[in-house]
């Protein structure tokens, strides 16, 4: 099966115009701005960086637009779009991020640990790095305190990370230790040699033995919270197995090309079949389970000292074994 993206995003109604300030802190609502007849012809990051968003970089405007941070009259496009009189300009730039990160003994389940890097299960209910309003209580946290020069590799405030897991995700993550490690981690990820298999329980039968879910993912222009099959977004490819078939439920294997943020739960919902227990794209509740019942299982790289290819597997958590258990009983 191959599902391919016809989605189109419906305008929404500008409520607000103006010139635009945004304070130096704090969480920032999303705003509408509408262009007038000076604005019209302009391109979209320069016109915002010229006249709309006061000390804010044009490279950096044009990453919010990239990112789907701002909106055109409900849909994402891109940052040399041409503005017409009218036009309204939905504006939501990410909020401010910490600047320090507080070593704490939080248990970590760690696969693997050499002197280049660290392999770790992330328990569902485990947010992976600060941010506001999660500023302690992370993987990050509990991975500075464990690795004690880690937090002068790579980016300041996701130290060693090359790759996350939603909060309510489970799973393997590798951590580099070292600028080395972190430098070919990040080589293999770009090149998508880094391999991803997870195990999702899906609502509903899945017909199909096989396949592949081919469709752009980009932030749902309804609801800024989520991500959608959208035709602006970018591309993404998820490849899918049966492991197993329940009376209304589906265990399937799934292996990643891309890796869009929420990527396999907008996926699995686009095909009709959302992850069980998901809070945004499924119907939580129905089970006893706290988050979506996705969980990374396998995961390989090519080690970043000696180039050997390493693989490492993490069954599924006692959550979702009960959760199979109860699915298999419903026959």
């Amino acid at each position: 099966m191959r599902a391919e993206s016809d989605f189109r995003p419906d305008p929404t109604e500008s409520d607000a115009d103006g010139d635009v300030v945004f304070p130096d802190d704090g969480e920032v609502e999303p705003v509408v701005w509408t262009a007038d007849e000076a604005g019209s012809g302009e391109r979209l990051d320069r016109l915002l960086a010229e006249r709309v968003c006061a000390g804010v970089s044009r490279s950096r405007i044009q990453q919010w637009i990239r990112d789907g941070r701002v909106l055109v009259n409900g849909a994402v496009v891109k940052p040399n779009y041409r503005v017409a009189a009218g036009d309204a300009i939905e504006i939501a730039p990410p909020p401010p991020e910490p600047t320090d990160i507080r070593p704490e003994p939080i248990p970590l389940d760690i696969v693997y640990e050499d002197e280049d890097v660290v392999v770790v299960d992330k328990p569902r209910g485990l947010v992976v790095h600060p941010a506001p309003g999660h500023m302690s209580g992370t993987l990050v946290n509990a991975l500075v305190y464990h690795c004690k020069d880690l937090a002068g590799v790579g980016d300041a405030l996701r130290p060693g990370l090359v790759h996350r897991l939603d909060k309510d995700t489970s799973g393997l993550l590798v951590v580099a230790k070292n600028d080395r490690a972190y430098a070919s981690l990040v080589a293999q990820w770009k090149a998508r040699t880094i391999a991803r298999r997870y195990v999702a329980l899906v609502e509903g039968v899945v017909a199909h033995d096989v396949g592949t879910i081919d469709a752009p993912v980009g932030r749902d222009p309804r609801d800024r919270l989520r991500f959608a099959v959208t035709k602006g977004g970018k591309p993404a490819v998820t490849h899918f197995r049966v492991a197993e078939r329940f009376r209304a439920h589906t265990m399937l294997e799934l292996r990643l090309e891309t890796g869009r943020t929420h990527q396999i739960r907008v996926h699995l919902k686009y095909i009709g079949h959302p992850v069980v227990g998901d809070p945004l794209y499924g119907r939580p509740g129905r089970w006893p389970i706290a988050g979506q019942a996705l969980h990374a299982a396998e995961l390989g790289f090519d080690h970043p000292r000696d180039g050997r290819r390493m693989t490492f597997v993490a069954p599924l958590p006692d959550d979702m074994r009960r959760l199979v258990e109860a699915m298999r009983s419903e026959f």
